[in-house]
């Protein structure tokens, strides 16, 4: 049965206000009040006299399916006019003591309720922080213990005692007290009023004619002023965030689809930042500022370094052959000669080898446990835990900033929520779409025959980037730079056309579902890439360093991961030019349409994570990587959106992107960050550094540099024997790692079972609301039964 409340017309009261269905605090509708004098209104006037929207009525839910009473008493219910059963006044009166019912309390119910809680706060000695009080100090909404009195007077009265014992409270605590008043702001500013007014005249802060004092007016101009300057600097900022103003357009005028991009390229900026901030403070600082002696003859700067990395670039701190493998001193005197320096006594020794070693790896380890939390944050705030029924109705009536003064930034907000209402809509209707077996079955083989063509292009992309590989390996000796573009070039170019190629495929599929379009495009353009960094791997750490024997091959590697990091910055403005600017404008002059082309999120996402594994698998060769990624995002962020707002068009089909940040989070971890971890861990574990240059030169291996120093501290004394001890048990033991991989997947493991503990608790939660509902039907039809026999029997 369904609960259909008949009122007639009552002119509103202008103090009232709309309560919120979040806060339970808040929600006072008076909805006692209300039934309480239908119930004296349908006692006075009779059944006879009763119309059809005299109170209360319960309408059938079904024909036909009887009410949950029925059966057991044999009750047939009495029906009204209209045909809805009319019930008496004590049941009405029932009806309204109920718990449900007095929830809503009357004004004078509510100024009593904290009439009596102000005498409990001034009665106490000590006046404990508001913070610090729990939510048995707070009144409760469904106390029973209250008066409903509705007499004027005796709300006047305790009106005027609430009003005195506002007095008596702090400023804090009566502001608070007056914000947490389910009352209309009208009435709280009255209430505020009326106890400032006493409290000024009874503490003689005015003069005699009303007039503040000098003091006071010094006092609270101060007050105001310091409040005043707190919010302009809250919302400043915002101001002071990175393209704010940007972004809230980019995800007005084209949907949360195209704005996860933006978004992601922001994440990478902060990655990046983060990964340099160490380097330039222990490696690149240090080393610029005790530099080695330069070489005879130093290569002039010719420009074309800016592409190749090489010439005047390779004797800078740009590469690893720059940095020493001494101990650095702060006062190194040079021999009048240019050979070796001689330390000086006193000074602090700086061991560059092990500061090189260790920054690398604690670098890695911050990016690591950022990149981490960042994923654990995004997937809370993607995959929260509840219901998503209401959300259309929340866009609808919850998402206006009424703060909002000027009109750009109306209009701006209106754009939002046009867009978000088509995303929502348009994946509502996604869920409606039904198929056939026999178009599943088509569906399928048009699947299965996409991704063969696919995989076939990926394998032929492949084989071309290894034999240009093999190419440059055996040309290894050439002394025109330009020939080292060859396969940066080559690679680019291939991650450049094989997406158009995957998007035309695309379209045999037809998707329903641009979600899945996008996964589907997402998972074939990160299996074209990682195969190719796989094979470039292979490339750098296995064919260059058997071809580059009594060679700093270091910096071979270093330079040649720049011209990719290059290359790949130059591939993108090309593809921005072409692939949106000239379609554009051919479309609007030759084919006279108006159709731009679409901003194409998986391939442009996939661009970013291939830019930033280049960036972290040459960051241990070219520690000034990362500052090369940095400016290539920011001028890639200006020109991405320069073209988007004047070269492309919103989707077409809108689309909720509100998983994209933790599915672009999740592959830029596991595919990207982890396998540069495994591509680093193998050149400091197994390759052998060059014998002539670089940090490590005369080392077996990089990670040896920690072994020697600990070396050096077992013979310095018993002091530092700890650290020796720490470096052989937590570094060196396999035991170690093992148990924090398996501590850290326990901690994943349960916080995923606790999202589903807490989805289940939520589905029994609403299960046992829905049953009492339904036990409240049926006790309400056996109360009825009984009185109505009780009025049959006199």
């Amino acid at each position: 049965m369904a609960f259909v409340l008949n009122v007639p017309e009552i002119p509103e009261d202008s103090s009232s206000q709309e309560p919120s269905p979040y806060d339970e605090d808040e929600v006072h509708d008076s909805f006692h009040q209300l039934i309480r004098e239908q119930s004296q209104w349908v006692a006075a006037a009779g059944p006879e006299t009763a119309g059809p929207e005299a109170g209360l009525e319960l309408l059938e839910r079904e024909p036909g399916a009887g009410t949950p009473g029925a059966p057991g008493g044999g009750h047939q219910s009495y029906l009204g006019p209209g045909g809805a059963p009319a019930y008496s006044a004590a049941t009405l009166r029932i009806l309204a003591n109920m718990p449900s019912r007095t929830i809503g309390r009357s004004r004078g119910a509510i100024i009593s309720q904290y009439y009596n809680h102000t005498i409990r706060l001034r009665r106490r000695s000590s006046r404990p922080l508001l913070s610090a009080m729990g939510r048995s100090a707070r009144p409760s909404l469904r106390s029973h213990d209250l008066e409903l009195d509705p007499m004027a007077y005796q709300e006047e009265e305790k009106r005027s005692l609430l009003v005195r014992e506002l007095q008596g409270l702090t400023g804090t605590q009566r502001d608070h007290m007056l914000r947490r008043m389910p009352l209309s702001l009208a009435e709280k500013r009255c209430l505020r009023e009326a106890s400032e007014t006493a409290r000024e005249t009874w503490s003689g802060q005015k003069g005699r004619h009303g007039v503040w004092s000098c003091c006071s007016q010094f006092k609270y101009g101060c007050i105001l002023a310091l409040h005043n300057l707190g919010l302009g600097l809250l919302s400043g900022l915002h101001a002071l965030t990175p393209w704010h103003y940007a972004l809230k357009r980019i995800g007005g005028q084209f949907g949360s689809s195209v704005l996860s991009y933006f978004l992601f390229l922001k994440t990478l900026l902060a990655f990046n930042a983060l990964l340099l901030l160490p380097l330039l403070a222990f490696i690149v600082g240090v080393q610029a500022a005790f530099p080695p002696s330069p070489p005879h003859p130093t290569p002039a700067f010719t420009g074309l370094e800016l592409l190749t990395g090489g010439g005047y670039f390779t004797h800078t701190v740009m590469y690893y052959g720059y940095y020493s493998n001494t101990t650095l001193n702060q006062q190194c005197a040079r021999l009048l000669d240019g050979h070796q320096c001689t330390h000086g006594e006193g000074g602090l020794p700086y061991n560059m080898p092990l500061a090189y070693l260790f920054t690398m790896g604690v670098a890695f380890f911050i990016t690591c446990i950022t990149l981490v939390y960042s994923m654990s944050h995004s997937f809370g705030e993607s995959y929260r835990v509840g219901s998503t029924s209401c959300v259309h109705a929340i866009t609808v009536f919850c998402s206006w900033d009424y703060k909002v003064t000027q009109r750009w930034a109306s209009c701006l907000q209106q754009d939002n929520l046009r867009t978000q209402l088509k995303e929502l809509l348009a994946e509502w209707q996604l869920r409606l779409v039904p198929r056939s077996m026999c178009g599943q079955l088509q569906r399928v083989a048009v699947l299965g025959l996409v991704w063969l063509l696919c995989l076939g292009t990926t394998m032929g992309c492949a084989m071309a980037v290894y034999t240009f590989s093999e190419l440059m390996i055996q040309k290894v000796a050439t002394s025109q730079e330009a020939a080292l573009l060859t396969l940066p070039l080559v690679v680019s170019l291939i991650n450049l056309v094989a997406p158009y190629l995957y998007r035309g495929l695309a379209a045999l599929e037809q998707h329903e579902s641009p979600v899945l379009e996008l996964y589907v495009a997402i998972c074939r353009n990160l299996i074209l890439k990682m195969v190719i960094l796989g094979i470039l791997c292979y490339h750098w750490l296995g064919r260059r360093v058997r071809a580059l024997k009594g060679q700093c091959w270091e910096d071979v590697v270093g330079q040649e991961l720049y011209r990719f990091v290059v290359m790949d910055f130059i591939f993108m403005l090309v593809d921005t030019l072409f692939g949106e600017l000239v379609w554009r404008l051919v479309s609007e002059k030759k084919l006279k349409g108006r159709q731009k082309p679409e901003f194409d999120i998986a391939r442009n996402v996939l661009d970013l994570i291939y830019g930033q594994t280049l960036t972290w698998l040459g960051v241990l060769f070219s520690p000034l990587l990362p500052a090369m990624q940095i400016l290539k995002l920011l001028l890639l962020f200006y020109i991405k959106k320069t073209s988007l707002m004047a070269n492309c068009q919103a989707p077409r089909r809108p689309w909720l992107a509100s998983h994209m940040s933790t599915v672009f989070m999740t592959l830029l971890c596991f595919p990207s960050f982890l396998g540069a971890a495994i591509f680093l861990c193998y050149a400091l574990w197994q390759v052998k550094p060059s014998s002539m240059c670089g940090p490590f030169q005369t080392l077996d291996t990089m990670y040896e540099a920690g072994k020697v120093w600990v070396r050096r501290l077992e013979r310095a004394g018993p002091r530092v024997s700890w650290l020796s001890w720490v470096h052989h048990y937590l570094l060196e033991n396999t035991f170690f790692i093992f148990l924090v991989s398996a501590l850290l997947l326990a901690v994943i493991y349960l916080n995923i079972q606790v999202v589903k503990g807490q989805r289940k608790v939520i589905c029994l939660l609403k299960e046992q609301i829905s049953n009492e509902g339904e036990d409240k039907i049926f006790l309400i039809n056996k109360l009825h039964s009984v009185y109505e026999k009780e009025e049959r029997s006199r």
